[in-house]
């Protein structure tokens, strides 16, 4: 530990004009950190040996508590509205000044390490955070570089005090909480919340900034793995469609679990670890990530059984959003370093509640970027509070909360990779068959895995296969290992004529939810629209 201080003096801080009075504690390693975080009493270790820790009034992040500093690098390129909110230069540097005042009689800690496994990519950081379990979330998260240089000045820096409250009247804030982004003093500044995912959202919005933009490089929040062959699989879909379910194989190697780019010839991982929900996680759902949460790994918001130090996954007292972060190589089958070749089949993930969507059908270019913009899934009961009913939910590129740049420039250089690559790209409902949510009953896991393994083993390529009406999906007849009589999703239901109506109903929300992307998107793109004028 006192080593640690001592580095800390050759520790160049005065670019951040960061003055402390106490101690900088700097790289701890994770033991020492677990250590310092018991006795600051930011949580206790877990029977696993893992460190739980509450991250206090706020358990998930904060989207419109989220600014851009609009200047001259960002003004006319972010996609100003309600995910990018515009904050003054004045306003950031004044909150800034105030922020740092705060941390100058505080311990903190400071970790360099860096994000993008791709080398040409790399973008070292500098985490200074107010709590230790910050700075073990910033370990495990990112990749961690064999050598570090305490005197340089890293490319980005990001400051975390949950300690700290703005005010908005004077700050310029909604509330008491902030996460913001500067990109041309390249500082994150994020306070009054001690909910990491605000780290680590706030890294992936700046690649998704500067990786399109400044390397043609199609930044993705998606899971990805390869194959024994070679080939590498992606996976996009929001909470519930079973993303991380589905891209964890041990017959795969897991390249990552969240957040990927893709340059001319590869896909490679933004992070060096995982951050999965941990909600009702068990040995025989979930192995991988359950044998993960174990020394070194962070717990967020968890309960234990009364009076034990065991892990209580089903509890969800204190939010439905219990988190676990671990380095990847936690995971016994994790590819490192995480870089692979460009995607041979890429799947878009849907629990659609309606049942109207086919189980897997194959999307062409256009029908592929319409799809990537309008992230389509639909929230049942249970998944949040007020929600009786299913609900419609749409979040463009599977990821609209971190998108600083319009979607339509994301699925642009989404449609050029896919042509480029060669690549399929697959349509998969894993929500309702045979009607819809409360009538219907929920895809069979089995069939799912079956449908993704026929893809990537390419016995869909022979195939004869038939238009869905409404969509224009391009639906196979056949599938080793499925029953045909669900492939098609009309059948499935024994009221036929409620089984069209439904399918208007989701198709006029499609096209209603794409208009507000229309400007900007290309014919090609629109003319994928359902097709909601015909009978069916």
């Amino acid at each position: 530990m006192d080593t640690n201080k001592i580095s800390a003096e050759r520790l160049d801080l005065a670019y951040l004009k960061l003055k402390q009075e106490k101690s900088v504690y700097y790289q701890l390693s994770p033991a020492a950190l677990i250590e310092q975080a018991i006795l600051n009493e930011e949580g206790k270790l877990a029977e696993s040996g893992a460190f739980a820790a509450d991250t206090g009034e706020f358990t998930g992040r904060s989207p419109k508590d989220r600014f851009i500093v609009c200047d001259d690098i960002t003004s006319d390129t972010v996609w100003w509205g309600d995910i990018n909110i515009p904050m003054s230069p004045d306003n950031f540097d004044a909150l800034y000044a105030r922020l740092l005042h705060y941390l100058s009689d505080k311990d903190i800690y400071v970790r360099d390490c860096y994000a993008c496994a791709a080398e040409q990519y790399r973008m070292d950081m500098r985490i200074v955070s107010e709590t230790a379990y910050q700075n073990l979330f910033a370990n495990n998260l990112f990749l961690r570089p064999e050598l570090v240089n305490p005197s340089s000045q890293p490319e980005w820096t990001i400051i975390t005090a949950p300690g700290f409250m703005a005010e908005p009247a004077r700050d310029g804030t909604r509330q008491h909480n902030f996460s913001i982004i500067n990109f041309s003093r390249k500082i994150i500044l994020i306070g009054g919340t001690g909910y990491t995912g605000e780290i680590k959202k706030g890294i992936f919005s700046v690649l998704n900034f500067i990786l399109p933009q400044q390397h043609q490089v199609l930044s993705m929040h998606c899971s990805a793995n390869r194959g024994n062959n070679g080939d590498t699989a992606l996976f996009f879909g929001l909470s519930g469609t079973g993303k991380t379910t589905l891209s964890a194989d041990t017959e795969r190697a897991l390249i990552g679990d969240d957040e990927h780019g893709w340059d001319e010839e590869t896909v490679f991982n933004f992070e060096g670890g995982c951050y999965a929900k941990c909600v009702d996680l068990s040995h025989e759902k979930e192995p991988q990530i359950f044998e993960a949460v174990k020394f070194g790994a962070l717990l967020e918001n968890i309960n234990f059984f009364e009076n034990t130090r065991k892990v209580d996954f089903s509890n969800t007292h204190k939010t439905e959003n219990t988190r676990v972060a671990y380095p990847i190589d936690y995971i016994e089958n994790a590819l490192i370093p995480s870089i692979a070749s460009g995607p041979r089949n890429i799947f878009f993930l849907t629990a659609d509640a309606f049942g109207v969507l086919p189980p897997i059908s194959r999307l062409s270019r256009s029908q592929a970027m319409y799809h990537f913009i309008s992230g389509y899934t639909a929230k049942v009961a249970g998944t949040e509070a007020d929600i009786a009913e299913p609900q419609l939910t749409f979040s463009a590129c599977f990821g609209k909360a971190f998108l600083p740049l319009h979607p339509a420039k994301y699925a642009a250089l989404l449609g050029k990779k896919i042509v480029e690559g060669d690549v399929n790209v697959w349509l998969i409902n894993t929500g309702w068959t045979g009607g819809a949510y409360g009538i219907g009953t929920r895809m069979k896991l089995s069939y799912t895995r079956a449908m993704i393994s026929a893809a990537l083993n390419n016995d869909l390529n022979l195939v004869q296969y038939e238009q869905h009406p409404v969509f224009d999906l391009a639906m196979p007849l056949s599938c080793p290992g499925v029953p045909l009589e669900i492939l098609n999703p009309r059948n499935t239901w024994n009221d036929k004529e409620a089984y069209d109506q439904k399918a208007l109903i989701l198709a006029q929300a499609f096209v209603s939810n794409f208009k507000q992307y229309e400007e900007y998107a290309d014919n090609e793109t629109i003319s994928a629209n359902p097709k909601i004028f015909l009978n069916v």
